[in-house]
């Protein structure tokens, strides 16, 4: 049997070439585990566990009942990372914080792991993530920064805050990785890493057993080579049947352009990759107009001190970060700090906020199947200046999280799908649908992908 290489393979052709015996669990997860365990690569930086023995394991188990005709989902025998916040039974969940190496090991596997396990995947390790999940640029002063694969040299930032994720997908560590979403942790590092994020509507898929940023926004989401992966994934995680929906034809689809906030100060790569974009899906039939988001504006002045955000991961941090400051990253403290100074009147009124924009941007994009704009403004910059200096470090992680953030705060589910030449600068493009209408916005992607791969080709 010939190995196959992971690195962005489809999980629909791993599977494929389970069934006809051109590899095995066994070789795949041999190959995963090579490549995070290579001291000359980037696994001791994406991954701060690694189940090496557990995996092979669960992989030959896995290649016994393939034999006797037991597959329980096309994820079944298939290399799988967790972000380091999702419970596992017996092992610590320290969500990328030194101020929880202390933790008793999890009692249970939380509901995500369970549908894993369930489906058959091989969960290969834990990734890292910026500190309790709290930043765009994925930096982590205690475990190091996993560097973005683009371009090693010169050590760009991986996105965050579920920045192993992206990279472990992106480097051949595993075929998918599961990530959380709050205000854009699973589509900016699919955006800088060059895969496919599922920002899937908050509550789809439980939370149970995962460490909290904010229960109002948290959300699960899968980060895979492409959209199908992404469809079979997230069905797994939803218990769904695992069906790839058909496509929606493109000339029947009618995209809404943003024109307020978020094409702001993009970088001259990015606009000109997703005006490219743009180009392309109207040159294959589909409908783009330019809309007015003048109601996007507002959302800044939406989230004082962090917003409805920064007001829960205060109240679930603030027991015990004066205590632990020491363990915690100085930026990440900092930023949960905020949340202290919104008063209960304040939340209440981020709420109304909240909901009045929620209802002025529906109305904006009721005429539109999707709407679509940059996942992020500019491409991966270099880690060094950003861990040099703290007003780089705030700037950047604000300009990092603009886009992505409007997805959370409209509570809509969106895809980051990349739309870059090869070779270039990875860069996303994000197709933003209604909350609740993720079935609705797969079946586009599928569509918008397919006309980007054409053009690629």
């Amino acid at each position: 049997m010939t190995q196959m290489d992971l690195q962005m393979k489809p999980v629909l052709e791993l599977q494929a070439a389970l069934w006809s015996n051109k590899t095995t669990s066994r070789e795949l997860t041999e190959l995963a585990l090579a490549r995070i365990n290579d001291p000359e690569g980037e696994g001791s930086r994406t991954f701060l566990q690694v189940h090496d023995e557990a995996a092979l394991a669960a992989a030959d188990a896995s290649d016994a009942s393939r034999a006797n005709g037991i597959v329980p989902s096309p994820l079944a025998g298939i290399p799988v990372s967790l972000k380091d916040l999702f419970d596992e039974q017996g092992q610590q969940t320290k969500a990328g914080s030194k101020s929880l190496e202390d933790v008793a090991p999890a009692a249970k596997d939380s509901i995500v792991t369970a549908r894993l396990r369930a489906a058959g995947a091989v969960l290969v390790g834990r990734t890292n993530l910026t500190e309790f999940a709290y930043s765009g640029l994925g930096l982590n002063c205690h475990y190091d920064t996993p560097r973005n694969p683009w371009d090693r040299e010169t050590g760009r930032i991986p996105g965050g805050s579920s920045s192993g994720a992206g990279v472990s997908v992106a480097d051949g560590m595993c075929a998918v990785a599961i990530g959380t979403d709050t205000g854009g942790s699973v589509r900016i590092p699919s955006a800088l890493n060059g895969v496919t994020g599922f920002k899937t509507t908050t509550g789809r898929i439980p939370l149970e057993g995962v460490y909290p940023l904010s229960s109002t926004l948290d959300s699960v989401g899968p980060l895979a080579p492409t959209v199908g992966c992404c469809i079979v994934t997230d069905a797994i995680l939803n218990d769904r049947a695992p069906v790839i929906p058909k496509a929606l034809p493109i000339e029947n689809l009618r995209f809404g352009i943003p024109q307020n906030y978020v094409l702001d100060d993009l970088d001259d790569h990015v606009a000109s990759t997703f005006e490219g974009a743009l180009e392309k899906l109207s040159r294959a039939g589909a409908t783009v107009t330019e809309v007015n988001s003048a109601m996007y504006d507002e959302i800044p002045g939406a989230m004082p001190n962090g917003g409805i955000l920064g007001a829960e991961a205060f109240a679930h941090h603030r027991s015990r970060m004066d205590e632990e400051k020491d363990r915690y990253d100085p930026r990440v403290w900092v930023r949960i700090r905020r949340g202290e100074n919104l008063s209960a009147a304040d939340l209440i009124d981020c709420h109304r906020n909240r909901a009045d924009i929620q209802a002025r941007a529906a109305e904006m994009a009721m005429p539109f199947d999707a709407i679509l704009m940059p996942t992020c403004a500019v491409v991966a910059p270099a880690i060094a200046p950003l861990d040099a200096d703290e007003d780089a470090y705030g700037a950047a992680n604000i300009m990092m999280l603009r886009n992505t953030t409007v997805g959370n705060f409209l509570d809509t589910c969106a895809l980051s799908i990349p739309c870059h030449a090869p070779g270039t600068g990875p860069v996303g493009l994000m197709v933003m649908a209604a909350s609740r209408h993720d079935e609705w916005l797969v079946r586009i992607g599928l569509s918008v992908e397919k006309i980007l791969q054409k053009s690629q080709a």
